[in-house]
């Protein structure tokens, strides 16, 4: 028996240095690879323009009657790229605009106080310094969600519509657990440190409709500021933002929500719940798609014809 344990010991051991030489080989590749990478990252993809004392970005492109205002959902790494196949089928009938919040992007990472209203208070000043005057089409994935609806509570002659893609709600989030999201986030946050997120953002993860030179730069982004602090912090302030909603008349503003299969999405009843949310609206849609919760690296195409076909 204590030969069989000694033995045990010394295969553990030696499991236990290939661990440890693997993930030193990964952080130092990662390491040599950001240094590559860094003429990638010398000019940002939008306008950077200072908001508490940090900058954020804020991308424009296309004309239009109407402004189309893309709100990336949580640890979306860059907004800008991730949106593209969507709004590159939009942009010469609308003017786009993607917002890339604190911790996303080319934004800077700041680790301040990241409250829903903090959020949409740093967005529309990030918009009225860009010069970026609304109504504007919200058109919000996931968790920009609860922002979304929060400007049309709090600023409903700034918000003409909402399109949602696969955004959350505030019924979403009852009995969530968010134990488990954190405790997802901080082991992704750890991924990221070591190098080993590199690995995760493949071509083949990413949106199949970007270039080769697009994909490089998204996985550059990614290795730099996948869920980081301000991501992390915004998760945290999720239950106040759906106790500051609910206080408050549910925001009757047209609503098209596209919505997807829910298998991606922490939830019992995803597409429900969408469906009773239209139900106390005046001029309300929900459209079920048969794909994952980036919808709009899915079915960019029919949701491009839908959105055109809802915007007179």
């Amino acid at each position: 028996m204590k030969k069989f344990f000694k033995a045990a010991g010394k295969v553990l051991l030696v499991l236990l240095i290939a661990v440890v030489v693997i993930l030193g080989a990964i952080f130092v590749y990662n390491r040599i690879m950001m240094k590559q990478e860094e003429p990638l990252l010398a000019e940002p993809l939008g306008q950077l323009v200072e908001v508490d004392g940090h900058n954020m970005c804020i991308y424009t492109e296309g004309e239009g009657e109407h402004t189309l205002l893309f709100l990336s959902g949580s640890g979306t790494a860059a907004p800008i790229l991730d949106f593209k196949s969507l709004y590159s089928l939009l942009k010469d009938d609308y003017r786009i605009v993607v917002i890339e919040k604190f911790g996303y992007g080319f934004s800077d990472v700041v680790d301040m106080e990241r409250s829903f209203d903090t959020i949409l208070r740093q967005d529309r000043e990030a918009l009225a310094k860009a010069g970026i005057e609304g109504p504007f089409v919200l058109c919000p994935h996931s968790m920009s969600g609860l922002e979304a609806i929060m400007w049309a509570q709090d600023y409903p002659d700034e918000v003409e519509a909402i399109v949602g893609l696969d955004m959350v709600l505030p019924r979403t989030y009852d009995g969530f657990d968010f134990e488990g999201v954190f405790r997802y986030e901080k082991l992704a946050a750890f991924a990221r440190e070591m190098g080993i997120v590199r690995f995760y953002y493949s071509d083949s993860y990413l949106p199949s409709a970007l270039s080769k030179e697009d994909k490089e730069l998204y996985r550059a982004i990614a290795c730099r500021v996948a869920v980081n602090v301000d991501i992390i912090n915004e998760g945290l302030a999720i239950t106040d933002a759906v106790r500051e909603i609910d206080s408050k008349p549910k925001p009757d503003v047209p609503m098209l929500m596209f919505v997807s299969d829910g298998k991606e999405v922490r939830s019992l009843n995803w597409g429900g719940a969408h469906h009773d949310y239209a139900a106390d609206l005046t001029n309300a849609e929900v459209i079920e798609l048969d794909c994952g919760h980036y919808v709009h690296n899915f079915e960019q195409d029919l949701i491009a014809e839908k959105i055109r076909e809802f915007i007179i």
